[in-house]
């Protein structure tokens, strides 16, 4: 196979091993990615330089950190397997999501589902989303506090589920997110602990399966309604049964069922996140959310906002862009070598665990002037800290062939939220205080705590 080696990045001949970890180094890591994933890896980082191996030496764990790394994995994708890495998302998403697909069966699928999120029908769904939270907003008193994390995350599990799947789905929205949040909080456990739940029978796994079963029982007798009607209807759902591929063959049973609930799943876990850090960022910045607002009252006065305003609230999409860059959905990524390769001095074995992190990415700063900082306007092309961005340099929803296939139905709720919340109340944190959690979807551990001020 020929390996796509980034410019700058030359192959070595005097390659060192990946399989020869560092026990020290493995041990403080292991300890400190436990206690906190994120600190730990830039700490990792730090220590190691652009490749670091922890763990066994017959298996490591390598990680492949910066953009050099992150376009090497992107270049090569052939050269990786994706459902072994990504094996721990089965309980919740299925065998046969996108996320855990490999090879011909990814890209078929893909195709498949990819219409569904053309930019066009994103656009039609602010309507609902701007409803949506403007309802949850109706409750948000003066005086009163609430975890803006756990609110804005309802709104958006409603919202993804309505627009993509329809109003009856969405009925059950609030019943569907908490079977699903028992498979979530399933595979957000320590890794090595869910290894060891899912090698023997236990009460707690039978009850992540039974939850997620639930879920699949509810979303085959909304396919079976339609099929019965003879109507497919004309949102996702409908577009995923008609979707056929060049042989005519359509997606299977089994298939609808496991893009439906990973599109649920993902669609609010890794964007409900994404707007707790924007909610934390914005209140942490002053003066970035009173620009923020500033924007949004000239460009909506005193109405909900409409895909066309979208556009004109430039800032906003900095804000939202800064929001994904210091906080990505996902801290980090994972493959698996089919052979072994070498990359910058290193040989990496097949069946090793690679990693490259767009956390650690968005923090260099080498890459990012202030990496550390909260500057939205960073993304305006006449700021000094503007710098045009890569796939490699700014990755908040990973890249190559399984790049987040919502990614664009993610960055419009987030910008559609923000503006209905600066439209109308202004909010206090109740502790300024907030720590990173989780690597499958990063959110403030303890939610985001406000109190409604105005």
């Amino acid at each position: 196979m020929t390996l796509q080696i980034p410019a700058g990045r030359a192959r070595t001949s005097s390659a060192r091993g990946a399989g020869g970890p560092s026990l020290s180094l493995t041990a403080r890591h292991g300890i400190g990615f436990a206690m906190n994933p994120c600190a730990s890896l830039l700490r990792l980082h730090a220590e190691a330089g652009p490749v670091a191996a922890v763990g066994s030496r017959r298996k490591p764990l390598v990680h492949l950190f910066g953009p050099d790394a992150n376009a090497f994995v992107f270049a090569n994708s052939g050269l990786f397997r994706w459902r072994e890495a990504f094996d721990l998302l089965v309980p919740v998403n299925g065998e046969t999501a996108l996320i855990v697909s490999d090879g011909a069966d990814h890209r078929r699928r893909r195709r498949l589902v990819q219409p569904a999120f053309h930019h066009r029908r994103v656009g039609a769904y602010v309507e609902r989303m701007a409803a949506n939270t403007d309802a949850a907003l109706d409750g948000w008193r003066p005086g009163r506090t609430l975890d803006a994390y756990a609110e804005l995350r309802s709104v958006i599990r409603r919202s993804t589920v309505e627009v993509l799947f329809g109003d009856r789905l969405a009925a059950d929205a609030e019943v569907i997110g908490r079977r699903l949040q028992v498979a979530l909080a399933g595979i957000d456990r320590n890794f090595i602990l869910q290894l060891m739940l899912r090698s023997v029978p236990n009460p707690y796994w039978r009850r992540v399966t039974a939850s997620r079963a639930l879920v699949a029982r509810r979303v085959d007798e909304e396919i079976d309604r339609r099929l019965r009607e003879g109507t497919g209807g004309d949102d996702v759902l409908g577009m995923l049964m008609a979707a056929r591929d060049e042989d005519g063959a359509g997606l299977t049973r089994r298939e609808l069922q496991d893009q439906v609930i990973s599109l649920i799943s993902a669609g609010y876990d890794t964007t409900g996140a994404a707007m707790a850090w924007a909610v934390y960022a914005l209140l942490t910045h002053p003066a970035a959310e009173e620009r923020a607002r500033r924007e949004v009252a000239d460009v909506l006065g005193d109405r909900p906002p409409a895909a066309g305003d979208l556009p004109a609230l430039t800032y906003l999409d900095g804000v939202v862009s800064e929001t994904l860059r210091l906080f990505p959905p996902a801290v980090l990524s994972a493959r698996v070598p089919v052979e072994d390769f070498e990359y910058a001095g290193h040989r990496v074995p097949a069946g090793a665990m690679v990693f490259y992190s767009p956390y650690v990415t968005h923090r260099m700063p080498d890459v990012w002037p202030q990496a550390g900082r909260f500057r939205p306007e960073r993304w305006d092309p006449s700021s000094d800290l503007y710098r045009p961005t890569t796939p490699a340099t700014y990755l908040p929803f990973g890249g190559g062939p399984h790049r987040c296939i919502g990614s664009t139905l993610a960055t419009v709720e987030l910008k559609t939220m923000l503006a209905c919340l600066l439209r109308r109340t202004r909010l206090r944190l109740v502790s300024p205080a907030a720590t990173p959690t989780s690597v499958t979807a990063m959110r403030p551990r303890g939610g985001v705590p406000v109190e409604v001020v105005g």
